[in-house]
């Protein structure tokens, strides 16, 4: 059993602390132990795995879209899987929109495969553990101010990996970083939902474009709120089980003459409640237009809304546009994407561009540095890339690449008293290599 440490709850000092841990931070933290650093992983929920169990179901970003399937990520998030085929909680399915295969699950087991991965790792964790401010000692984090239920404590760490999803390390430190919605658009927010005892034979017979021309027709009417005119619902592991992407709600607006996202209270509590209002609208819909819906209800939302897009650092590299498309190799990369750019942008559509077939756009290490610090990196969907680039690179697939490739370096780094920038990067990739990642095509 594993036995409560009291130790961990008062200051105390690490080798690493991992601050989130979603899909990025959780393997951060497995490979940052794995590598010989004593590591602390502190979440804000009170389970394993962000956004991957509190709001989607579905790993994207494993394999390339195209002619032809291509593995792209290995690794720690091959162990993932097999934790969850041992539940027998995942299955592979077709991406509705092209995407590549998606690895769908069940996010009650997954909660649990993560919990087993990391404690396994002999990583330490703490949940319902959040971040208020960090204690800097010129260029470097030293300290971080945790907000629990016994009130604040200090948190000590030669490293840290900020894979808070909204860079929140980076933005108490004041490392640069570009908020979305204020030089470019921010993608919009999701609300998830669930829907159980669906009649799967009826609902297949319905074909992706005939689905869409009910949207369509049902926002004619006037009666539902769709702003989103096209959309998602898959199966899952659960039979006459499907979930959704549906909804769309604005991530970002203004205040007093600034911008504003999801990253302020305010505004993300008007859009949770907005997300759940709208959700009905979209249940509405389906049980009253959908065949194979007549006797569906709604199972579950998500447990939080949906973010795409918040802060995304300034690295001491930007992946851009150009070089996701033109499929651009780096010297530094440690991982692969061949996920197209998939712009949920404000309106009733989706905007898709695709890489060339089969084809993957490498990650530079370089894009998980921030501008400023010495001893941060940064992975998931705060890394260092404009928007574009960005709402290709997200998928989960991609952030367990990241996570794995930070959680290594920082192991480094530990090991060589270095800074995140004095790494060898050839070292690093030998490394990831050994342990199963795919960082070269």
């Amino acid at each position: 059993m594993y036995k409560y440490n009291k130790q961990l709850v008062e200051d105390g000092a690490f080798d690493v602390i991992v601050v989130g841990a979603g899909s990025a931070g959780s393997t951060a933290a497995i490979a940052a132990t794995r590598s010989g650093a004593t590591t602390l992983l502190l979440e804000r929920l009170p389970f394993l795995g962000g956004t991957s169990t509190a709001v989607l179901d579905t790993f994207y970003g494993f394999y390339t879209p195209g002619s032809q399937s291509k593995k792209v990520v290995g690794g720690i998030a091959d162990e993932v899987i097999a934790g969850l085929k041992r539940y027998n909680a995942c299955l592979e399915r077709p991406n509705t929109f092209g995407a590549g295969t998606g690895i769908t699950y069940h996010p009650e087991y997954l909660k649990v495969v993560w919990e087993q991965l990391v404690r396994a790792s002999g990583c330490r964790i703490l949940l319902n553990a959040w971040v208020q401010d960090v204690i800097k000692e010129g260029d470097r984090v030293s300290k971080l101010v945790v907000a629990t239920k016994r009130g604040l404590i200090h948190l000590k760490a030669k490293y840290i990996i900020d894979t808070s999803g909204d860079a929140d390390i980076c933005h108490y430190a004041g490392l640069p970083y570009e908020l979305a919605g204020k030089e470019s658009p921010a993608q919009t927010l999701t609300t998830t939902f669930k829907m159980v005892n669906v009649d799967m034979g009826r609902r297949k017979a319905v074909s992706k474009p005939e689905f869409n021309a009910l949207l369509a027709k049902a926002a004619e009417t006037g009666l539902y709120d769709l702003p989103r005119k096209e959309g998602s619902d898959h199966i899952t592991p659960v039979p006459h089980t499907t979930a959704t992407i549906m909804t769309r709600l604005k991530s970002y607006g203004e205040r007093d003459g600034e911008t504003i996202n999801a990253t302020d209270p305010a505004f993300l509590s008007d859009a949770e409640m907005e997300g759940r209002l709208q959700a009905l609208e979209y249940i509405r819909f389906l049980k009253e237009w959908v065949p194979g819906y007549e006797q569906a209800e709604m199972g579950s939302f998500g447990v939080h809304i949906g973010i795409r897009e918040t802060r995304r650092i300034h690295g001491l590299y930007r992946l851009n546009s150009t070089e996701v498309l033109e499929a651009r190799k780096f010297e530094d990369q440690i991982g692969l994407c061949g996920a197209p750019m998939e712009d949920h942008h404000d309106g009733a559509d989706t905007r898709w561009q695709y890489l060339p077939d089969g084809q993957c756009v490498g990650i530079p290490y370089r894009t998980l540095l921030p501008q400023g610090a010495d001893n941060v990196w940064v992975a998931g969907r705060c890394f260092s890339a404009d928007h574009t680039a960005h709402s290709s690179v997200r998928s989960m697939g991609q952030c367990m690449a990241m996570g794995h490739a930070a959680g290594v370096a920082a192991g480094l780094a530990v090991k060589g008293n270095q800074p995140a920038q004095a790494i060898d990067i050839q070292v690093l990739r030998k490394q990831l290599r050994s342990e199963g990642a795919i960082i070269d095509e």
